[in-house]
This record gives structure tokens, C-alpha cells and sequence, in this order.
């Protein structure tokens, strides 16, 4: 926050930012807890060019807004460094101050226009190991109950398809077929893949659909849903995950794991079965192979670190 609210809060700067922060929550409508982070990005700008004597969007040339970038990322003896990410939303929040300020004349040019906020670092996806997973599968339960039947189909099938959750939520009967052995995805704006299922999907699913789906309509009147819950409706996203994270509690996994941690799991260990990229981008339904390539990283770094276990002459 600023330090001084004295006359710092009434500078041209700070009232600027008051405006920006309305204009952005009454003409905009950001969400609120977007509008919240704005507001503490933009209090961190104030402060770093009040410390500096610079009190109005017209003293501002693009040095200020580099050194203000530089800084977060830094820090000082009176600010924690910021991690990447948090620092780019910053430098997002300056430049979209800027911009604002040249639309309301409070300066000629805009000074930021010409600054990128830094690039967060790919983070890699969380992958399971094979072990881990089929410790998971195990744990969904032996299929004494209707309710065992489904999550073990609802795992078995994230795993064995690499679909996202609300695909597999959002499945239908008809989309399935377990002769064939595959099943049709409706992906990200609608778009369609066929996705080969495993065996051992196809037998968890065959199983549920056949001795265990009817039972959980209860008294409701049914769906075209696959998954469905005890009132007879279509399975949400969130009661999906709490199956997926009892399942690795029971599992004894003491990370975090999530449907898309599946997902993940299915990527990488078909890229280290050998699969080739572009197979696994149609079998992900990714739009780019560039989004699939990050999957590649993740086996690259696992070979780094077999080499460095396996080689003689790997360390030292």
C-alpha cells in the first residue's frame, strides 16, 4: 500500500489510479477479486514513484516504469521480491494506467507502451508416476457398489483417455463406443476428437454402465449423462475431484492431485512410451503442437535425471 496517505493520496498520480481503479469496476466490471489485485499492483506503483518524486502520470518516461519492473522482481530493504507472475500482472496493471491516463488527457504519450511485462517461466505439468497411478485406480474400490463401479469407470477413463474433467463429465451415453473401443470428445470450443479407450477403461466402464449406472438414478428419471451422481443427474466437476482425491488419499499420495494431474500423467508417459507429439496433440485435442511440446520437457528432464543415476561419470 502507499506508505505516506497523506499527501501522497492526493497527488495527481494516486487520484489517477482512484480513477483508473472506478473506471475499470463501473465501465469494465471487473470481477472483484481482479479489481483487488489491481488495486494492490497499482498502490505498489504509487508508492515506488512517490519514493522517486514522481507525482503525476505526465512525469513518467518509460526508464521509470523499466526501473519499477526491475524492482519487483528484486526487491529492496522495504519490499519483498514478487514472483514472475505476480510481477508481470503488475507491469499489466501499470501499462493499462497508462493508457487510460493519455484517453483522460492527463498525458501526452504513453510511457509504458513500448514495456512488455517479464514472461513467467513455463512451470511443467505435475506428472504421476505409473505407480502412482494405478495405486489410485486400485484405491477407487472393488466394485462391490454402484458407487465403486462409477469411480472406478471415472478414473479409469480420465486416465485412460487423457480427457479433461468437464469432457468426461459432460459425456453422454451415445458418445461411447465400447465395441470399437473409443469414445468421442467434445474439447474446447466445441471441437470433436475420437479417442481410442484402454482396456482396461473400456472393461471399468463396461462394468458401471451394465451393474451400476441404473442404481444410482435412485428416483430420479435418468439422463444421457455417463457419470451421474445418486439423484439420478449428470456428475459435476467438483464431486469428480473429490472422488479423484479420496481415491489418492486412500492411495496414501501426499501430493496434490487433481483431474488434470491425470490428464497430465496420460501426456508424458505415452510421450515416454514413445508416442509421437503430434499423436498426442490429437489425443489431447490441443489446437497447437506448441502446447503439447511442454509435455516433451517433462520427459527430457526425467531422462536427465535416470542419466544422472544410472552413468558412471554423470556426476563430479
Amino acid at each position: 500500500m502507499v506508505a505516506d496517505h497523506g499527501a501522497s493520496a492526493s497527488t495527481p498520480m494516486a487520484k489517477g489510479v482512484e480513477g483508473y481503479l472506478d473506471h475499470l469496476a463501473i465501465e469494465r466490471g471487473l470481477a472483484a477479486n481482479t479489481l483487488s489485485s489491481y488495486r494492490r499492483d497499482l498502490a505498489r506503483y504509487v508508492q515506488f514513484s512517490h519514493q522517486r518524486g514522481v507525482l503525476t502520470p505526465a512525469d513518467v518516461a518509460p526508464s521509470h516504469i523499466t526501473r519499477f519492473a526491475g524492482w519487483l522482481r528484486e526487491g529492496d530493504n522495504d519490499h519483498v521480491p514478487l514472483a514472475s507472475a505476480s510481477a508481470a500482472r503488475t507491469v499489466v496493471a501499470v501499462r493499462g494506467f497508462h493508457r487510460f491516463a493519455v484517453t483522460e488527457g492527463w498525458a501526452e504519450s504513453d510511457p509504458a507502451a513500448s514495456i512488455k511485462p517479464p514472461v513467467p517461466p513455463r512451470r511443467l505439468p505435475k506428472a504421476l508416476s505409473v505407480a502412482d497411478v494405478e495405486a489410485i485406480l486400485a484405491a477407487a474400490g472393488e466394485g462391490r457398489t454402484a458407487r465403486e463401479l462409477r469411480d472406478k469407470a471415472l478414473l479409469e477413463f480420465l486416465y485412460g483417455t487423457g480427457a479433461r474433467i468437464s469432457e468426461a463429465v459432460g459425456l453422454d451415453v451415445d458418445e461411447l463406443d465400447l465395441t470399437a473401443g473409443s469414445v468421442r470428445l467434445s474439447g474446447k470450443g466445441g471441437k470433436q476428437r475420437i479417442v481410442p479407450l484402454g482396456r482396461y477403461a473400456k472393461e471399468a466402464l463396461d462394468a458401471y454402465l451394465v451393474r451400476g449406472r441404473a442404481d444410482l438414478f435412485g428416483t430420479g428419471s435418468g439422463t444421457a449423462a455417463v457419470f451421474v451422481n445418486s439423484r439420478g443427474t449428470r456428475l459435476s466437476r467438483q464431486s469428480a475431484w473429490v472422488v479423484l482425491r479420496a481415491a489418492a488419499a486412500r492411495a496414501g499420495l501426499t501430493v496434490d492431485v487433481s483431474p488434470h494431474t491425470l490428464r497430465h500423467s496420460y501426456a508424458t508417459h505415452l510421450l515416454d512410451g514413445g508416442a509421437d507429439v503430434r499423436v498426442v496433440q490429437e489425443l489431447l485435442g490441443h489446437a497447437s503442437v506448441t502446447t503439447t511440446q511442454i509435455y516433451t520437457l517433462v520427459t527430457v528432464e526425467r531422462l536427465r535425471e535416470v542419466y544422472a543415476a544410472a552413468h558412471p561419470r554423470a556426476l563430479g
